[in-house]
């Protein structure tokens, strides 16, 4: 027991070390920083086209240079054989197709009128800390888009994460949907729980063959403390207003009724859950589907989950040849001190999250 009251004691003091650390070096990093604090944040928009373009003719050119080695090669061997110019006119043909498909794509990218869509691309945290930048592109979109004729796309990539944060991820994409946008979600990777959240709000959901989709489902979890201390003579004393104000703890005694409440709360977001997927996916057999499982995209689609399955390569690829596409991406500027801030919170929310489970989709 001694021992233990030893160990005990140097974690506290190494932890107590390790936090005055921190703050130092975050005062630190914000006199470092403060003189960038003035930098804007500011607005990329790419014209996918174009990036497709430049590979098409840079493709070109090494297959030119590769046909033309094999016509002087022909064109040498026509002086020697009977079947003298062959070669002159199979170069002059192939030459003239060129012409007629270079001649097209100059006529497409003429057109002033072609449709425009709108790509932006989420990667999710647990915190859906992106939607930061998602909520002004797509405020930025909003400024230029001409209901019923452009369209958007959001390449998504989430395991999911805090309720409020995905709700509010999922409500800025609802925001397209109600100006009149088309709205494609493509998933390559993964968009379960909140993710999917995301993806529903989607007029149409295209999935890589092995995309992982669904989770449907809400989980919490928290560690307790309280027998521990009690062994040690250590009390909690937990004061609220309200009586449910704290359910589950992570030092004090968790009671039965507390667990009753938040078992409450947890099934009271796996409904609102169920009924924003009803509101955007009808079709979907939500018995079936909101188990909290998850499925590739061949089952995904099986089930109405997803409506296609293809890269979100594939699509761009595609679109690029009828409409012009544009990809927005909103950066603010990280200074230094943001980021050792940033990575500060992460830990000190791990070692120091006293506030009760947090409840995650």
């Amino acid at each position: 027991m001694e021992f233990l009251q030893e160990y005990g004691l140097f974690v506290a003091k190494a932890a107590t070390a390790v936090i005055a650390g921190l703050i130092v070096l975050s005062a630190i990093a914000g006199l470092v920083g403060r003189s960038r604090e003035g930098k804007p944040d500011r607005l990329h928009v790419k014209r996918l086209n174009d990036r497709f373009e430049r590979m098409e003719k840079t493709v070109r050119r090494a297959v030119e240079r590769r046909r033309g080695r094999v016509e002087r090669l022909r064109h040498w061997a026509a002086r020697k054989l009977p079947r003298k110019g062959m070669g002159d006119s199979t170069a002059t043909t192939e030459t003239e197709q060129t012409d007629k498909l270079g001649g097209t794509r100059s006529d497409r990218e003429a057109d002033a009128e072609r449709s425009r869509v709108y790509v932006l691309r989420f990667d999710g945290d647990i915190r859906a800390s992106s939607v930061e930048s998602l909520r002004e592109e797509v405020t930025a979109i909003l400024t230029m888009a001409r209901p019923e004729q452009d369209r958007a796309i959001v390449c998504l990539e989430s395991p999911g994460g805090l309720v409020p944060s995905y709700g509010l991820a999922a409500a800025q994409l609802a925001r397209l949907r109600e100006a009149g946008l088309d709205l494609t979600v493509a998933v390559d990777r993964v968009a379960a729980s909140g993710g999917y959240m995301m993806a529903a709000v989607g007029h149409r959901i295209v999935a890589a063959p092995f995309a992982v989709l669904g989770s449907i489902g809400v989980v919490a979890q928290i560690p307790n403390f309280h027998r521990w201390l009690s062994r040690n003579d250590i009390d909690i004393e937990l004061l609220t207003a309200g009586e449910y104000k704290r359910t589950l703890t992570m030092l004090g005694e968790n009671t039965d009724e507390g667990r009753k409440k938040f078992r409450e709360q947890l099934e009271e977001a796996h409904e609102l859950f169920k009924t924003f997927l009803a509101r955007y996916r009808p079709q979907l057999d939500l018995d079936q589907v909101a188990t909290g499982e998850h499925w590739y995209g061949e089952q995904a689609r099986e089930m109405g989950l997803a409506d296609e399955l293809r890269t979100s390569d594939d699509l761009l690829l595609e679109l690029t040849r009828e409409a012009d596409v544009f990809e927005l991406i909103y950066h603010r500027p990280q200074t230094l001190g943001r980021r050792i801030t940033f990575a500060m919170e992460s830990i000190l929310e791990r070692v120091l999250r006293t506030q009760g489970p947090e409840t995650r989709m």
